[in-house]
């Protein structure tokens, strides 16, 4: 092991975010270095270890905290820690949560090690490729190295399936650094972009029409530096800056990813990422999943939807208000009788998106937009189905609309406190009989995409100009909940 990391009181978050990152390199760049001598035929006479930076607070009161805060604080007397992992990607993050603990509790904070030790697979430096025989040894890597451990890499603190011990610490955050870490990389898999490119504001679709039209609209804007945009990536790390019109950087990929994501940065992350899910709830846990780590500041849906009532017009929108689960994918994490609610802020930067693109307003715009209940299922072809239990169900919800990723996403953003919401195109009416057909379809895509997106944009736009405090909500917090949002 590197020389045991004594620990460090601070009173300033810039200072504690420092020591974070100092001690992580250190500790990484160990390990890095033992492989190295592995991978050169040295024998390791012992376990080599290191372990993640530990960030800690105590307070003995129940402090008077602002009651308007959804974080920043914590409920209860308790000393309260976290694993820190990638202090150099999440720089912004831990300044700020840490000085509103500062600020909030009056207290210092401290950095040191804790009991967990870093696995070799997340120590290497983003990009690494380890050729397979750069991994032979004589005896396997688990028997010198720390390797992930999928027993302890879990959602219990996010989940609320948390049991403190009487005398034991409490956690500071939602998600350990091992758990992080796993996302991180599995982020990097499913959508061939670094981590370190992903922005606050997320946009889900499940067609490709959609990403078509957003790296058009991006490339445009980058081009013309406009809008505070500072680069456009691609998968790959093909990374455009503003100004130019073709990447400075970045390798094409020699096949797309499962799952695309494109950045459109901004240099306080305040842009806006789009990721193409493609078809069905399996993909939208997955990815959400992963990307909740970053702690994003709000993520929403575009796609297209059977539409369900008559009155409905192919193109028209559909802003969800509630949603009827019948996706099953995180049935074991959040329960079907927790409510998914509607937050405010996000649905009135939706609806006034829609009144800016489209120009109908107040009463006007229910010709093009209806407001209620959005129903997921798992099974794209139910209409093949008896459709009498299906169809009942639907009507007792008074869903109108059924797709197969909206209600995931909401209920993954209710579970891991991060703001959602959903707005759908109606793309077809299969209870009716009105289906697309091929000349319509194409019409139809030409017509209705490039609006539904720039309504997409403008919203997140909205939502990037309110204060983070005011756009996380209460509504989102437990009884026993971590300091850091």
């Amino acid at each position: 092991m590197p020389p045991a990391q004594e620990t460090q009181s601070f009173t300033n978050a810039k200072d504690a975010v420092a020591a974070l990152q100092a001690l992580y390199e250190r500790n990484t760049a160990f390990l890095r270095a033992r492989f190295e001598a592995v991978t050169r035929g040295e024998e390791q006479s012992a376990r080599v270890r290191a372990f993640y930076p530990m960030l800690e607070f105590e307070t003995d009161s129940y402090s008077n905290v602002d009651s308007r805060l959804a974080y920043g604080h914590v409920v209860a007397p308790g000393r309260y820690i976290g694993t820190i992992t990638r202090p150099d990607l999440f720089d912004n993050y831990l300044e700020t949560q840490i000085a509103l603990i500062m600020r909030n509790h009056n207290v210092p904070v401290k950095v040191g090690e804790s009991d967990t030790p870093i696995p070799l697979h997340f120590a290497f430096l983003e990009g690494t490729y380890v050729e397979q025989g750069d991994a032979n040894a004589s005896k396997p890597l688990r028997d010198t190295f720390d390797v992930p451990d999928l027993n302890t890499t879990n959602d219990e603190i996010v989940n609320g399936d948390f049991e403190p011990q009487p005398g034991h610490p409490l956690p500071l955050a939602p998600f350990t650094a091992q758990r992080v870490d796993y996302s991180l990389h599995r982020l990097s898999h499913y959508t061939a972009t670094s981590p370190s490119h992903f922005q606050n504001f997320v946009l889900f679709t499940n067609y490709q029409f959609y990403m078509d039209e957003f790296c058009q609209y991006a490339r445009d804007i980058i081009a013309k530096g406009e809008g505070g945009y500072t680069a456009f990536v691609e998968p790959g790390n093909l990374v455009t800056q503003a100004g130019d019109k073709e990447p400075v950087s970045g390798v094409n990929p020699a096949r797309m990813p499962q799952m695309p994501a494109y950045h459109l940065k901004k240099a306080d992350n305040s842009g806006i990422t789009m990721v193409n899910i493609g078809v069905g709830p399996s993909n939208a846990k997955t990815i959400t999943d992963h990307i909740a780590v970053l702690r994003p500041h709000a993520w929403l849906m575009l796609g297209h939807c059977a539409g369900l009532r008559n009155s409905q017009a192919l193109g028209d929108y559909v802003l969800a208000h509630a949603y009827v689960r019948e996706d099953n994918v995180l049935n074991e994490d959040i329960p079907l009788s927790v409510p998914v609610p509607p937050l405010a802020e996000v649905q009135v930067a939706l609806e006034q998106a829609v009144e800016e693109v489209t120009g109908y307003t107040g009463y006007e715009l229910k010709r093009i937009m209806r407001t209620g209940t959005v129903a997921t299922i798992d099974n794209r072809n139910w209409e093949l189905r008896d459709q009498r239990g299906p169809v009942r169900r639907l009507s007792q919800s008074r869903a109108i609309a059924l797709d197969m990723e909206s209600a995931t996403i909401a209920a993954n953003g209710f579970r891991f406190r991060v703001p959602y919401g959903t707005l759908l195109c109606v793309s077809d009416k299969p209870l009716h009989g009105e289906l697309k057909l091929p000349g319509m379809a194409t019409d139809f895509y030409k017509r209705q995409v490039a609006q539904h997106l720039i309504i997409g944009i403008r919203a997140m736009e909205k939502l990037a100009q309110m204060p983070p405090e005011r756009l996380h909500s209460r509504k989102l917090r437990s009884f026993n909940e971590t300091a850091f949002q």
